[in-house]
């Protein structure tokens, strides 16, 4: 069954997004659009140069675009009564670990307060709604053995960025208890379901400190990459497979509202499928066509958990889902990308298009076949 036949609950429907001019809800736009869905945006503006939701002119699939930010309370309250939407999808955060170090409050606030604000507006409406909040996997107290996280885990982090996302989840736990209780579902019909992923990459992500961004940025100087962490173990995904997850939640909420999705959800890669920074710069540079890399770890960096993973039990038996494609051919796939986009700038949207449809023809985790790369 193809991806989109899985989400046909979803077609037409009104979508109220956060952070919809990011890396991840560009995509989300894209994948919408197909659905037919009438979006209502809500974000700040797009946040690098080159970005995504620019480069491929992504504006025009949203029926209403707001320019604001998440912590501004009563402005996302009124945008959300005037979306009366069936489904919230919040996507809106600062996603930076090492810049969480360097702005911790505005790490906090817009992760946490923001979060808040967002569950606020959706109480504040009063309509029923399916609701999903994405958090991150860093959400988890990190496990010394390095074994993987499964939902029930104890939330925690051990810097402000994963703190952040911990607390968010603390605040979705309050509000699903203190409002949108699932015994009250018939009473109240909110929906409430956190999302956890894994590291995400595609192309146009030009965020700061993200490893693909760094990687291109230095290969098309022709500089070595520098890699910080290069025995560093985190779940690699490309972008479309947690997206789909999400939507595929959201599909079934929609299609039998039931007490059973109210909880959280990790999306990750299978659990064989562990990839090092170190092999992931050595297969985006193989596909890139030339290059190499640098070991510049640092012992006095701010600490990042070494390795990461998640059990993802829960969504394969609970869903409709699982990951359509290997850790390598994510890389291999985001590599042509932003190779491809070099030689054309102009043709971002379609080259989105072009990996969407062919990951929609992928059966199974490795099977599909990767766009060549030009030399």
């Amino acid at each position: 069954m193809s991806v989109v036949e899985k989400l046909e609950s979803l077609r037409g429907k009104k979508v109220f997004v956060t952070g919809h001019t990011g890396f991840k809800g560009s995509w989300l736009l894209m994948l919408l659009d197909r659905l037919g869905a009438r979006v209502t945006g809500y974000s700040r503006s797009a946040p690098t140069t080159p970005s995504l939701f620019e480069a491929a002119r992504l504006v025009d699939l949203v029926e209403t675009h707001h320019e604001a930010d998440i912590r501004d309370a009563d402005r996302l309250a009124a945008a959300v009564r005037a979306a009366d939407p069936a489904v919230v999808l919040h996507l809106a955060a600062q996603p930076l670990v090492r810049l969480s170090h360097r702005e911790p409050l505005d790490t906090f606030s817009t992760n946490v307060t923001g979060t808040a604000s967002l569950l606020d507006a959706v109480r504040l409406r009063g309509k029923p709604c399916v609701l999903i909040a994405v958090t991150s996997d860093k959400c988890y107290e990190p496990h010394a053995d390095g074994r993987p996280h499964d939902e029930d885990d104890r939330l925690g982090g051990h810097d402000p960025y994963s703190a952040s996302k911990g607390a968010a989840e603390l605040v979705a736990a309050a509000y699903r208890q203190s409002y949108f209780s699932p015994a009250r579902l018939s009473e109240h019909g909110v929906q409430l379901a956190t999302v956890r992923a894994g590291n995400v990459i595609g192309g146009g992500d030009w965020a700061e400190d993200r490893i693909i961004t760094d990687i291109v940025r230095h290969l098309t100087a022709g500089e070595p990459v520098p890699v910080r962490n290069p025995a560093a173990v985190r779940p690699w995904q490309h972008v479309l497979e947690p997206l789909t997850g999400y939507l595929t939640l959201a599909a079934a909420m929609v299609a039998e509202p039931s007490a059973q999705w109210c909880t959280g959800w990790n999306f990750g890669p299978e659990s064989e499928d562990d990839v090092t920074v170190e092999q992931l710069t050595e297969l985006f540079i193989e596909a890139w066509g030339a290059g190499r890399w640098k070991d510049v770890r640092d012992p006095r960096a701010p600490i990042e958990t070494h390795v990461l993973r998640l059990a993802i039990g829960k969504s394969l038996a609970g869903l409709p889902w699982r990951p359509r494609l290997s850790s390598r051919d994510s890389i291999l796939r985001t590599a042509t990308w932003f190779r491809s986009y070099g030689d054309n700038p102009a043709a971002a949207r379609s080259l989105c298009m072009t990996d969407i449809e062919s990951y929609d023809a992928a059966k199974s985790p490795g099977v599909a076949s990767t766009p060549g790369v030009h030399p």
